[in-house]
């Protein structure tokens, strides 16, 4: 997936080392963080991948050639997609030490200027961007309900309380994220490092029972699992592949972490950590065919699953409480980016500007992640479900990031194109396997994909239609103010008029002229650029023309991960002793009314449809951070 999660903010500037953002904090103590966070979805893959492979919808004869075919199939899927693609190329695609998809695609935009491939890129951006919310949706549910199903292995009566415990613990989570999550995050990464150390120590015992489970790392194995069985080899797939659910987070949250960190954790730990466990599930299903119903949990003793049990629900949170705020991350990159409308995003911590909380977003979360697990009621059924969309992505940001390493990095035609063929090849076996689980569940990922893809491409198109008729109907500045300065009433102080382009004369300025006929001493107009990256130099925030007759052209600019804060921004360009007084200032906006029309652009229903987004989106008082008592707005209309 994905995508960003949760929430040390990076400062500007390129982060050459991997964490140089992060003076303050060692590389142990990164690393540490990087395990509570980055990890959480991965690490609690084994709580059900090796289950829906041997019981899932394509269940596989417990034997031999298909266990140590499967742990095989695995190990080299963490080699080749995690260890390689994203650890050792992908994290190196830092936009000043940000990841994730919309940062890879600014990226690749900055350095190449678009060209040919530009519409192409941000298509495959927006629809990676699209199909993280489905995954957003299904990690939670699935994660959290494998957990506490392990209660039937330490009693057959607790069946009945599975789903209860799952939502009761799941709303407590979405309920807890308007206060923040930075006391609780603290405990994330000793509460993980635990975990995985029980991992390996549950792996290495069952192991040791069946050493010879060890030649499964042989990738002669899957080879010959594959020349068996192909079609259940490529069926299953499908479940191999919930293994490396979670990798796209690595690259997402390089901005929280770094580079280094990231990469010290799954090297040193994660990824031994991870096989040691598969290869402890395959030994114990050697010698106990029968434990495939539940093989993360057997192979535990009974009086050690009931804390088993407690420990994975904690781990199983902490995975979901990291897609929940990368979900924040995300929508808040993409509101900035133009992708979305304005929404009502909140700071749940002073210290931590990365730490934000966006109503709307989560209750809808919390819905449909509660709908799920009524839905499809066991984690099996789930995991049909799961996978569709994680493969989605990984499949594109193959094609996205091939297009980084050619040209951008300028790596040789034959390195490109044997980097990007082979994961072509990997991704697309992976993704043409999830593909036959779309009956079964897959196609609720792909429905909510849709949804929001179409609403990503419409607010953005609608956005570029209606600047472009606010620009046909602008009247030039030049002649504005040469016809205007000299005859209209000038009044003390100063006024701001908000416009999203910087041409032409604002529509508020017009209507503000012709009804209540007088012009402020000082007039400034006023454009929020959202730039590329992530962060702006704030040496280079504002900039400033002088138009005359007291008009001034003001462009304030801001990083995707930034918070536009208008008034702020002033105040430090200007500086306290300037002629900008916040108590002597108006802000004037436009807030426009769509009509929806015949003219080309877009369909009529996707009109009505950017309507009604416009109408719920924010205002842009509350987005930019406008004092209340000094805002005017003046409607006009807008036909697209």
């Amino acid at each position: 997936m994905s995508t960003s999660t949760s929430k040390t903010a990076a400062v500007a500037g390129t982060v050459a080392d991997g964490y140089q953002h992060h003076p303050k904090q060692g590389l142990a103590r990164l690393a540490l963080g990087a395990i509570g966070v980055v990890y959480g979805d991965i690490g609690t893959s084994p709580l059900y991948a090796m289950k829906e492979v041997f019981v899932g919808h394509h269940p596989l004869t417990v034997d031999q050639l298909h266990i140590f075919g499967v742990v095989s199939l695995i190990f080299w899927s963490l080699l080749l997609i995690v260890t390689l693609k994203y650890v050792l190329v992908i994290l190196r695609a830092d936009n000043n030490g940000e990841g994730g998809s919309l940062a890879l695609l600014a990226l690749i935009q900055r350095r190449t200027g678009g060209g040919r491939w530009g519409p192409s890129l941000v298509i495959l951006g927006v629809l990676a961007t699209a199909l993280f919310f489905g995954d957003c949706m299904i990690t939670p549910a699935v994660s959290v309900l494998s957990a506490v199903e392990g209660l039937a292995t330490v009693e057959q009566g607790f069946d009945s309380f599975v789903i209860p415990i799952a939502v009761a613990i799941l709303i407590g989570l979405f309920y807890i994220q308007s206060r923040g999550t930075g006391s609780v995050g603290k405990l994330f990464g000793p509460i993980m490092l635990v975990y995985f150390t029980v991992l390996t120590v549950l792996g290495v015992i069952n192991i040791m029972g069946r050493p010879d489970v060890l030649q499964a790392i042989d990738p002669r194995w899957a080879v010959r699992f594959v020349m068996t069985d192909g079609m259940l080899a490529f069926l299953a797939l499908g479940s191999v592949v919930l293994a490396v659910t979670g990798a796209e987070a690595l690259y997402a949250d390089m901005g929280h972490f770094g580079r280094r960190p990231i990469e010290v954790a799954w090297l040193y730990l994660v990824f031994p950590a991870l096989m040691i466990n598969y290869l402890g599930q395959g030994a114990l299903l050697l010698d106990q065919p029968e434990a495939a119903a539940n093989p993360f949990f057997l192979m535990a003793s009974e009086d050690w699953r009931l804390p088993l049990v407690i420990l994975s629900t904690m781990a199983t949170v902490i995975a979901s409480q990291a897609v929940i705020t990368g979900a924040f991350s995300v929508v808040q990159q993409a509101v900035q980016l133009g992708l979305m409308p304005r929404l009502r995003i909140e700071h749940t911590s002073a210290a931590e500007a990365g730490q934000i909380y966006i109503p709307v977003v989560n209750w809808a979360l919390m819905i449909m992640v509660l709908l799920l697990i009524f839905g499809f009621r066991e984690s099996s059924n789930l995991a049909a479900a799961y996978g569709i969309a994680v493969t989605g992505t990984m499949f594109i940001s193959t094609f996205m990031v091939g297009v980084l390493i050619r040209r951008v990095w300028q790596w040789p035609v034959w390195a490109s194109g044997l980097f990007v063929g082979l994961f072509l090849m990997i991704d697309g076996a992976y993704f043409s396997s999830n593909l036959t689980k779309v009956p079964d569940g897959g196609w609720f990922p792909l429905l909510v994909g849709a949804v929001v893809f179409t609403a990503l491409t419409t607010w953005s198109t609608g956005r570029k239609l209606m600047i472009d008729r606010l620009r046909e109907a602008a009247m030039p500045i030049k002649v504005f103010i040469t016809s205007a300065a000299t005859s209209a009433s000038r009044v003390p102080g100063t006024a701001v008029f908000m416009t999203s382009t910087a041409e032409g004369v604002p529509h508020a300025l017009l209507h503000n002229l012709k009804h209540n006929k007088v012009l402020h001493d000082r007039i400034i107009l006023l454009t929020v650029a959202i730039a590329d990256q992530p962060y702006w130099p704030q040496a280079e925030r504002v900039k400033h023309e002088e138009l005359g007759h007291g008009f001034h052209r003001v462009v304030l600019r801001f990083g995707f991960m930034e918070e536009p804060n208008v008034p702020a921004a002033l105040k430090a360009a200007y500086g306290p002793g300037s002629e900008v007084k916040m108590m002597d200032t108006s802000f004037f906006l436009s807030r426009q009314t769509l009509i929806a029309s015949d003219r080309p652009g877009m369909a009529l229903w996707r009109e009505k449809l950017f309507a009604w987004m416009l109408r719920n989106a924010e205002s842009a008082m509350e987005f930019f951070r406008l004092p209340s008592n000094r805002v005017v707005e003046l409607g006009s209309q807008v036909e697209i």
